[in-house]
């Protein structure tokens, strides 16, 4: 039999919150990264094939990011019921096909290296930026429900203690 696992957790003395500035350059990035990658795949040279390929490589890895971010986080925290050993291949096979299949994509594209080049470090940035949005994005949650919990209350003693 598995222990109950609690409904609340203790609320911390200090709740961490990121800087504005902090967010807002991760908001940037993300941003810029998206618009790179979208500028150079409006611009990609060759197939439309190709460019729908490499397209839906994006999205898929974009996905895979934000799915993987979510799976770790929680998996820190107790749940009931938990998640399943399957669930976790299911997520992390998910992100590295996207990975490989969008690389795929890319090296066998009869394109300029330069241009294979600035496709590879705007899809790296893409999803590097992408992991650390998840991130705050989620610490920004986590410091809301700290803030909406209620303070722990004080251990009082049961009316028959004194009887």
């Amino acid at each position: 039999m598995q222990p109950p696992v609690p409904t609340s957790y203790p609320r911390p003395a200090r709740i961490q919150r990121d800087t504005r500035a902090w967010q807002l350059q991760v908001w940037i990035s993300f941003g810029i990264a998206v618009v790179l990658c979208g500028t150079g795949l409006a611009w990609l040279p060759g197939q439309a094939l190709d460019r729908a390929f490499m397209v839906m490589g994006y999205v898929f890895c974009l996905s895979g990011v934000f799915v993987v971010s979510k799976y770790l986080r929680d998996r820190q925290q107790p749940q009931a019921g938990g998640e399943t050993p399957l669930w976790g291949a299911v997520v992390w096979m998910g992100f590295v096909v996207a990975m490989a299949l969008t690389a795929w994509g890319l090296l066998r594209m009869s394109i300029n290296d330069s241009y294979k080049a600035y496709l590879g470090v705007c899809w790296l940035f893409l999803v590097s930026s992408a992991f650390t949005l998840a991130k705050t994005l989620r610490d920004r949650h986590e410091a809301d429900l700290a803030e909406a919990a209620p303070p722990p209350r004080a251990a009082s003693a049961s009316p028959t203690d004194g009887a």
